[in-house]
C-alpha cells in the first residue's frame, strides 16, 4: 500500500496539526489570541456610561489601559496553553494552538508569560494609578490560580471567569476616576456569567462523552445544571438593564425620544438571539458568536447607537 493510501485512510483525529509558519514571534503572537482582543473593549464600558468617554485625556488613557489588560491576558493564556498543552492535543480544534502544536515550547511560553505578568502591573503604576495596578494584578493573580487549580473546582470556574469579564469593564472607570453604578455591575456581572456558563454548555453538549479528556471539570456538570445557570444570568442581566433604564435619577430626559427605555429593546433582542446558539449547543468563543452572526452584530450596532444617545441625552 503506497503512503498516500495510508493517508487517506487516517481519521481526522490521527493526522499531526498542520505546520505553522512565520517561527516563534507568530507563534507568541497566535497564543495571546488576538482573536479575543475584543474582549478588551469592555474598558470603555464605565467611561461610556459616564459620558466621559471623548476626551483626549480618557481616549489616551483608555488606549493605554487596553493595551495592559491586553498584555495581562496574554500572560494568562501562555501559561494556561504551556499548563494544558498534553489536554489540548486531545481537543479536535485546540491541538492547533502553537504550544499544543509544538511551535511554541513550553518554557518558553512560561517564560514569556511570567515577564508580562510581572512587568504588565509594574507599568500600569507607573502610568496610570495605584488602582489600575492593584486590579490587573488581582486580574492575574486570579487567573493563575485559575489555570493552577481554580478550574478545577465547580461553580468558582464560573465565578473566576466571570469576574475576568467584569474587571475589564470596570478597569477603565478606575483609570479615569469615575464610580461604576450598581446597574451596571449587575448587568456586566450577569451577562457576563450568561455568555460564560453558555460557552461551557456549548462544550458540554459538542464533546459529550468525550468532556474529561479536554476539560475536567465538564464531567461534573450536567447539560441541564449549565442551561439553568445561563438562562437565570440571561434573566438577571435584562433585569438589571431594564431598571436601569427605567430608573431616571430625579432628572427628566430632555432628549428627543426615551432612549434610555428604547435601548431596553435591542438588548433584550440581543440576548434572545444569543440565547438561540446557547440553546443549540454552539455558543462558543463570544466574540466569535458576535462577529459571525450577521443578525446580532446588527442589532449591537442598534442597541449601541441607543445608548449612546441616552448617556448624550439627545
Amino acid at each position: 500500500m503506497t503512503e498516500t493510501a495510508v493517508l487517506r485512510q487516517r481519521t481526522p483525529e490521527e493526522r499531526p496539526a498542520p505546520p505553522r509558519r512565520g517561527g516563534l514571534p507568530a507563534g507568541l503572537l497566535r497564543t495571546a489570541r488576538p482573536k479575543q482582543w475584543i474582549k478588551n473593549v469592555l474598558v470603555v464600558a464605565a467611561p461610556a456610561a459616564a459620558g466621559e468617554l471623548f476626551t483626549r485625556h480618557a481616549l489616551l488613557q483608555l488606549a493605554l489601559v487596553f493595551v495592559l489588560f491586553t498584555a495581562c491576558a496574554a500572560a494568562v493564556y501562555l501559561v494556561n496553553d504551556a499548563r494544558d498543552a498534553d489536554a489540548d492535543r486531545a481537543h479536535p480544534t485546540k491541538r492547533h494552538r502553537p504550544v499544543a502544536a509544538g511551535q511554541v515550547p513550553v518554557p518558553v511560553a512560561y517564560a514569556v508569560g511570567g515577564v508580562l505578568a510581572v512587568l504588565t502591573p509594574a507599568a500600569a503604576a507607573w502610568l496610570c494609578s495605584p488602582a489600575v495596578a492593584a486590579l490587573l494584578t488581582a486580574y492575574v493573580g486570579m487567573q493563575l490560580a485559575y489555570c493552577v487549580s481554580l478550574k478545577h473546582v465547580l461553580v468558582v470556574d464560573l465565578a473566576v471567569v466571570t469576574t475576568g469579564f467584569l474587571m475589564r469593564a470596570m478597569v477603565g472607570g478606575l483609570a479615569l476616576g469615575i464610580a461604576p453604578s450598581r446597574w451596571f455591575l449587575i448587568t456586566t456581572g450577569f451577562g457576563a456569567l450568561f455568555m460564560v456558563s453558555a460557552k461551557r454548555y456549548s462544550e458540554a453538549v459538542q464533546m459529550a462523552g468525550e468532556a474529561g479528556t479536554t476539560r475536567a471539570l465538564l464531567t461534573e456538570y450536567t447539560t441541564g445544571y449549565l442551561r439553568f445557570v445561563w438562562q437565570l444570568a440571561a434573566g438577571v442581566a435584562v433585569l438589571g438593564y431594564c431598571l436601569w433604564a427605567m430608573e431616571e435619577g430625579g432628572v427628566p430626559h430632555t432628549s428627543v425620544l426615551p432612549w434610555r427605555q428604547l435601548s431596553m429593546v435591542a438588548f433584550i433582542l440581543a440576548v434572545l438571539r444569543y440565547a438561540v446558539f446557547a440553546d443549540r449547543g454552539t455558543a462558543g468563543e463570544p466574540e466569535d458568536v458576535v462577529l459571525h452572526d450577521r443578525a446580532l452584530a446588527l442589532i449591537g450596532l442598534v442597541w449601541v447607537a441607543m445608548y449612546g444617545l441616552a448617556v448624550a441625552n439627545w
